[in-house]
């Protein structure tokens, strides 16, 4: 069985996008999300508003992954029209490409290391760590790891985190954020103007409520799991990183389209260049990626998931508080 570096090699094999493969996929999402939206913003019926914009938030999270994808110079490089439709969503769905890359980028080469800073990542403290933590700092701890935060990923996550953070600790170097947040109260203020409070609720605000829970759930389960490992920085491990810290979230059919596969998390991590469409692949053809830690959008494991706040050294695996 291959390891280490052997096989990060192994996976390059993979790394080549089918060009067809990606741009349909990217201009049929890009499709839905613009018809969804049209849907939820005008159409007579209640109903039909609250159907589409259901939808929309799922598409939103596809497209999500897609979005991320470009940014890691996985897919459509050295595309104008690329370019231009991945800056526009960027800026749409509040995670602008200037904090995304720069705070993903971070989380990559320092996923699962116990005493690095938590840019791009939930942070996770020893038990010893908490336990010296003043009330305030323990609170601040919980509440950012708290399943209402999670749920709340529409603001704690993208408007406050992506947004508001990196505007106020570098100004300059995101005014990317300072224009999502504008044309974002600019999309609110003309939809409630102009198309009413429905529209609103319907095209915006259950969309983005749907889409930023999804991907603040997913982006926490893929890292804090049973059976996740972290590493004293002096240890870490690239591959093992990849392998031990980053889970393999088994979905169904549709989840997975939704997800555009993100669920093979831990392939992602072991080689972030290889395209979303082809994870599944090398899961296949490498029995080295089959021993990855499973779980699932089933209640009973995003509640296991959720239990886990704080690192426990000695018996090597996250613990409940009690």
């Amino acid at each position: 069985m291959r390891s280490g570096k052997e096989l990060i090699l192994a996976t390059k094999a993979f790394v080549k996008e089918d060009r067809n493969k990606s741009w349909t996929a990217t201009l049929s999402t890009f499709a839905l999300l613009i018809a969804s939206m049209a849907v939820a913003l005008t159409a007579p019926w209640f109903a039909l508003k609250l159907a589409a914009g259901i939808f929309q938030g799922l598409v939103i999270v596809r497209f999500f992954v897609i979005y991320h994808d470009y940014l890691h110079h996985t897919i459509l490089q050295k595309s104008a029209i690329a370019n231009a439709i991945m800056t526009a969503f960027g800026i749409y769905i509040l995670a602008p490409k200037s904090i995304w890359k720069r705070s993903h980028d971070y989380h990559h080469n320092h996923n699962s290391k116990l005493f690095s800073a938590s840019i791009g990542s939930y942070p996770v403290a020893t038990r010893k760590k908490f336990e010296s933590m003043s009330k305030g700092e323990r609170r601040e701890y919980l509440a950012i790891r708290h399943p209402l935060t999670i749920l709340l990923g529409y603001l704690s996550m993208f408007m406050f985190g992506m947004c508001i953070n990196s505007l106020m600790s570098s100004p300059r170097r995101h005014l990317d954020s300072l224009l999502a947040l504008i044309l974002h109260a600019a999309f609110i203020s003309v939809t409630v103007i102009f198309l009413g409070w429905q529209a609103w609720l319907c095209g915006i605000m259950i969309p983005f409520f749907i889409s930023t829970a999804i991907g603040a759930y997913l982006f926490y389960a893929q890292h804090n799991f049973p059976g996740v490992i972290f590493q004293a920085n002096e240890d870490w491990a690239y591959e093992t990183a990849a392998l031990k810290s980053s889970s393999y979230m088994k979905t169904n059919a549709f989840w997975a389209w939704v997800t555009a596969n993100i669920g093979y998390h831990h392939v992602h991590h072991l080689n972030s260049r290889i395209p979303f469409y082809r994870l599944p692949e090398v899961m296949k053809a490498l029995p080295e990626l089959h021993g990855a830690t499973i779980t699932t959008l089933s209640p009973r494991d995003i509640a296991a998931c959720l239990r886990l706040k704080i690192w426990d050294p000695a018996l090597q695996k996250m613990m409940p508080l009690s």
